[in-house]
């Protein structure tokens, strides 16, 4: 009798356990298939829509591996050179264009790509290189229109990952990162620290390509940022190679840096020497 409890006892804990793991597999495989949803937040706009900028413009249709990319491509006479601007992981174009005022107060032009799903760009995102290539098109676009010593890369949030990418494997003038994380998986992992790395289909390691960046960086970070905290940046600062430095945003926060004095200031150097 004993020895049946015993192995009863085994037998229901080995059901335990194996319960346990398939709803561990199963909220995983959940997450997996998600994750473009717990990560991207495009506003999604109809093909005829129109665009109202106080700034000349003209829109940009680019084609790509199963898409088409949209972009917003900001012009002034006798440009100095042109800021590629990767944005944040919500919105499109239509409020993100916004930020062009900044850049053509100083003369230069600037490109601000939709990523797939975003805005006018059709398709559908499904992993890390995608972002990436499509990013590459449009700096190939500005080769053929600048040289590329005046061509700026400038990221923000999200988009700080694709800019460290690009500037990687080419030679801009500048790399602009505007609230960097040392990387997205390490992001994720504080969140979901159960879930395997090897699950999140955008890792973006920015401590593992920015060591190869040989432009100047210049980062800008909040004191106050709530979602990638300022420390990160100064993880980054040991690891870039090139002459780079850190402006430091006191009581900046993730999204407003842009309406502080300093911030502006330090743009205007930068774009000015």
């Amino acid at each position: 009798m004993v020895a049946n409890m015993r192995r009863t006892g085994q037998q229901m804990l080995v059901t335990l356990g194996l319960s346990l793991v398939f709803i561990y597999v199963v909220i995983c495989a959940l997450l997996y298939a998600v994750q473009e949803r717990l990560l991207f937040y495009p506003e999604v706009l109809p093909p005829r829509y129109t665009f109202n900028f106080s700034t000349r413009f003209n829109e940009v249709t680019l084609p790509a591996e199963g898409a088409t990319l949209h972009a917003l491509h900001f012009t002034v006479d006798e440009p100095k050179g042109v800021v590629l601007y990767l944005h944040g992981n919500a919105g499109s174009v239509r409020t993100w264009g916004l930020v062009a005022s900044d850049f053509v107060a100083h003369n230069y032009d600037v490109l601000i790509p939709d990523y797939r799903g975003y805005g006018k760009s059709t398709g559908t995102l499904t992993g890390e290189r995608m972002l990436q290539d499509d990013a590459a098109i449009m700096y190939s676009y500005l080769l053929q229109r600048y040289p590329e010593q005046q061509i700026v890369v400038y990221g923000r949030s999200l988009g700080t990952g694709l800019a460290v990418a690009l500037a990687a494997t080419h030679d801009p003038k500048l790399l602009i990162l505007e609230t960097p994380y040392v990387s997205l998986q390490a992001l994720a992992t504080a969140q979901f620290p159960w879930v395997p790395g090897f699950l999140f289909k955008y890792p973006f390691r920015t401590d593992r390509l920015i060591g190869a960046v040989k432009s100047p960086v210049v980062l800008f970070h909040g004191t106050n940022d709530d979602v990638i905290p300022y420390a990160a940046s100064e993880q980054l600062l040991p690891l870039i190679r090139s002459h780079h430095k850190l402006v430091t945003i006191e009581g900046g926060g993730h999204n407003n840096l842009r309406d502080f004095p300093a911030y502006q200031h330090h743009l205007a150097q930068l774009f000015n020497d």
